[in-house]
């Protein structure tokens, strides 16, 4: 076998060699993004639920007190989608779930936990708590325009929750707080952040209006 130039039987056997360790590199690229798209929802590209779990149980271990959960349901979504179809209703979620991205931030754990329900836990310490929950009302209750160029008048009810109010960083008593607070503030244009007797309420498949005892802020114009 005559070797052409300069390149030895020894640079050839090393050639050789890495063909099929770029094979399994594409391979491995592949597969990542096939992860990756399992760990997020399509429509609006934040993670799914157990996706979201995992993250926001470790931004909980890592920050601590200084971190905020969020809950978020959009109101009246089912009217957007018998009134107006399905593809603005998607497009309401494709919006809702771009400005809660950019609400949070990067190193936020921001899910869509089903339907028109989404969560995000933040590190969001409690001097400035009032302000961004007041931002996030207002972005969420900007109407979003469809490609169509029609508008849909669009609102979310929002309730807060955090480990140094409730005591605790469990994940998942937290949310049940969270939760608790945004029931009580239902379609009323304010964010509602959960108080201590609120980690004491039961829960019907994870909702159940919560008694007084909340924080109102950012109430929607």
């Amino acid at each position: 076998m005559r070797l052409p130039g300069r390149i030895g039987p020894h640079a050839l056997l090393i050639t050789a060699a890495a063909v099929p360790l770029t094979g399994w590199a594409v391979h491995a690229v592949t597969l990542h993004k096939r992860l990756a798209t399992t760990r997020k929802d399509p429509l609006t590209g934040l993670l799914r639920r157990d996706a979201y779990t995992i993250r926001a149980r470790r931004l909980l271990a890592r920050h601590g007190d200084t971190t905020t959960v969020v809950m978020v349901d959009a109101d009246h979504f089912k009217a957007v989608n018998d009134t107006m179809g399905h593809a603005a209703g998607d497009a309401v979620l494709a919006a809702f779930g771009a400005r809660l991205t950019a609400w949070a931030g990067p190193r936020a754990a921001v899910g869509r936990l089903g339907g028109d329900e989404f969560a995000v836990v933040l590190d969001l310490a409690a001097d400035r708590r009032q302000v961004r929950l007041q931002q996030l009302v207002r972005m969420l209750h900007t109407p979003v325009v469809l490609d169509d160029g029609r508008t849909v008048d669009v609102a979310a009810s929002v309730g807060a929750a955090a480990p140094d109010v409730l005591g605790t960083r469990d994940l998942a008593a937290v949310q049940r707080a969270a939760d608790a607070a945004l029931y009580d503030g239902k379609h009323s244009g304010s964010a509602v952040l959960a108080t201590m007797e609120k980690t004491t309420l039961p829960s019907i498949n994870g909702r159940r209006a919560g008694r007084p005892g909340t924080a109102v802020w950012g109430r929607a114009a």
